[in-house]
């Protein structure tokens, strides 16, 4: 039955250890209309608000930028209010015993639509039986959470957000870049900050990264709002993608880095409070893995590196982290007038602060710098370091250096620790929807890459969870790596015989940059790797699904943008596809070296059979769930495996 607490059923909690000094429950009914999941049953949805409280004395909490300047309670301690979501059984008893927090991605969930296949807006809702997807998470039993840390977006519904204290009067140097891939003029932005001072209002434009900033006749800005300008672009000279640089004196920034507390306290609150405020009191999680995509994966990095995975009774948050499609980047949080959602793409600047060191989890020398770090140095100390999988599409070696995981800052390879372990998901862009199917657009010379990940993310979370669970180590990692050729620089990449693959060897660098100035400037680079493609233009290393192991199509995580829209770039988070011809014929007469689909399989018997052998290899390595390939080969007998995409 649905029920909705008023403030006069607030429930205070106690659990000073978790500085969650406040949890109101402000609904709880029943999910997915009621849908049951096999042994584990329906699911209950439980909306909510948790207050932090943060001594900013605790070193755990001095950490957060800004945290000493920021206004305090009655008690000396700075507050925060996180939105929470929360999915458990009804019946708590038959849970598996494992949190599973899905870091919201600028407000939103995106984990069901990787372990689930479920699809937007459903995936935030969980209303209708159809919004739980494949429903895979449910019947495993995991309780599920989702708990606001970005402070710089509202609180809205299907936006997860925090209310974090703002220093009102503060004033200090901003930048935003915007790519809008149009044309039109004057083109409206929205910055990530107020504006101070109108008068303070800069524009820049150039038409990549490393060219020099510009102020052609014609280009203007003005401010339309608080937080808003409009740009009036140059009559000429510059494409669709021109970037566009505001500097501006911004004012009142939020404590962004209490993101983070509030994540470590709710989680921490969640697992070991026993009182009634506590809605999983019934059955306290054992476990907890904490699992981001893209921005939030980002997050998780920057979380273990500053020290969060230590709560303040100094136990662990996480068992296990599995932050998605993240590369070797952090991101732009804990500092003043940051920017969370800033991921600097090709062919924009690579100096924002999601792109410094440390790149990978173990100690390295920076030889730039001369410091040494890690993104376990600080759970190392203080023992509570969890059990990391990191999965990155192929696009993330690309565009996001993920190569840095697995080399030094001198080029040469490293192995990755004990606990970790990282796979690359061959031929994928950033993300994709299980709905997602072949398409053009203007913007990119290649069709679009539909490929979605859902089936080796089921895998690698099913090992994450005997991992924290019964200690069973996951698969080993599967990267491209150097020593056996399967990572390489750019110019040796793929073939250049491949006419209807065009490949110019475009990747985005790693910077050591000074941010001591405004702008920032780049003082040196790091030597960054992309994969090795075979004769089809695949890449060699990492995980590959069906569709790479029995192709038909070539598939990349990489695709060049089109004329008129930075062309000579990469375009930002997509892959593209290109089907293999018909027959023989057709290939020679487009002069393709591929093989064509004919030339593969005598058959579609012939084919079924390849696509049953490979799966079954995949569920023996443990990168493919018995009940994925049961669903691959039956849409292969349909002649249907692309659609799986």
């Amino acid at each position: 039955m649905k029920r909705t607490l008023l403030a006069s059923l607030l429930l205070a909690c106690s659990f000073a250890q978790a500085e969650v000094v406040r949890f109101e429950v402000l609904q709880s009914q029943p999910a997915f209309e009621g849908r049951s999941f096999g042994d584990v049953g329906p699911y209950v949805r439980i909306t909510g608000r948790a207050t932090i409280a943060v001594d900013p004395a605790d070193p755990r909490n001095a950490v957060i930028a800004d945290i000493a300047q920021a206004p305090r309670d009655a008690a000396g301690k700075v507050e925060a209010v996180a939105d929470v979501v929360i999915l458990r059984p009804a019946d708590p008893a038959k849970g598996n015993g494992t949190l599973l927090v899905d870091v919201p991605n600028r407000g939103r969930k995106l984990a069901p639509q990787l372990f689930d296949d479920a699809t937007q807006p459903g995936a935030n809702d969980a209303e209708k039986a159809a919004d739980a997807g494949l429903g895979f998470l449910h019947r495993q039993g995991y309780a599920m959470a989702w708990i606001g840390w970005q402070a710089d977006i509202p609180s809205k519904p299907g936006q997860l957000a925090l209310q974090a204290p703002v220093l009102k009067g503060v004033t200090g140097p901003s930048r935003d870049e915007f790519l809008f891939d149009h044309m039109r003029s004057p083109a409206s932005a929205t910055l990530e900050w107020p504006i101070a001072d109108p008068a303070s209002l800069r524009v820049t434009v150039r038409p990549r990264w490393d060219a020099p900033r510009q102020q052609p006749e014609g280009l203007a800005i003005r401010a339309t709002g608080p937080q808003t300008v409009e740009i009036t672009r140059p009559a000429s000279g510059f494409d669709a993608a021109a970037l566009y640089e505001v500097t501006y004196t911004a004012r009142d920034p939020a404590v962004l880095g209490l993101g983070y507390a509030a994540t470590r306290d709710v989680v921490s609150f969640l697992r070991r409070d026993s009182s009634a405020a506590n809605p999983l009191a019934g059955a306290k999680p054992q476990r907890a893995i904490g699992f981001g995509v893209s921005q939030s994966g980002r997050y998780l990095r920057d979380f273990l590196w500053l020290g969060f995975n230590e709560d303040l009774a100094g136990g662990r948050v996480f068992d296990g982290l599995m932050p998605h499609v993240a590369g070797a980047r952090r991101m732009a949080t804990n500092v003043r007038f940051g920017n969370p959602s800033r991921n600097a793409r090709h062919p924009e600047d690579p100096v924002w602060q999601a792109d410094l060191f440390p790149f990978t989890y173990d100690s390295l020398k920076d030889p730039l710098s001369g410091r040494t770090d890690g993104l376990l140095q600080r759970c190392r100390q203080s023992d509570t370091c969890p059990r990391v999988i990191q999965t990155d599409s192929e696009h993330e070696w690309w565009a996001s250096r993920a190569s840095l995981l697995v080399t030094d800052l001198q080029g040469k390879p490293i192995a990755l620790p004990d606990n970790v372990r990282a796979y690359m998901i061959a031929g994928t862009p950033h993300f994709a929807e299980v709905t997602d199917r072949m398409k053009q657009a203007p913007t990119m010379v290649l069709p679009v890459n539909p490929m979605h990940s859902g089936m080796p993310m089921r895998a690698l979370v099913t090992a994450m969870q005997a991992w924290i669970q019964d200690g069973v180590a996951p698969p080993p990692s599967r990267t491209p790596n150097l020593a056996d050729g399967t990572l390489v620089p750019a110019a040796d990449a793929v073939r250049k015989d491949i006419p209807v693959l065009p490949y110019a060897a475009i990747y985005t660098g790693a910077a050591y940059t000074d941010q001591s100035v405004f702008p920032p400037k780049v003082l040196g680079q790091y030597p960054v790797f992309v994969p090795r493609a075979d004769a089809d233009g695949m890449a060699m290393g990492g995980i590959h699904m069906l569709a790479l192991a029995v192709p038909r199509a070539t598939y990349t995580g990489w695709n060049p943008r089109s004329p008129g829209y930075g062309a000579g770039t990469l375009y930002p988070l997509q892959g593209a596809v290109l089907p293999f011809a018909a027959t023989r014929a057709e290939r020679e007469a487009a002069h393709d070296p591929r093989l064509s689909v004919a030339e593969r399989y005598a058959d579609n018997a012939a084919y079924v059979a390849a696509v049953r052998a490979a799966a079954d290899k995949m569920v023996s390595e443990r990168l493919l769930l018995p009940e994925d390939a049961q669903r691959a080969v039956e849409a292969a007998a349909q002649d249907q495996l692309a659609r799986l995409h």
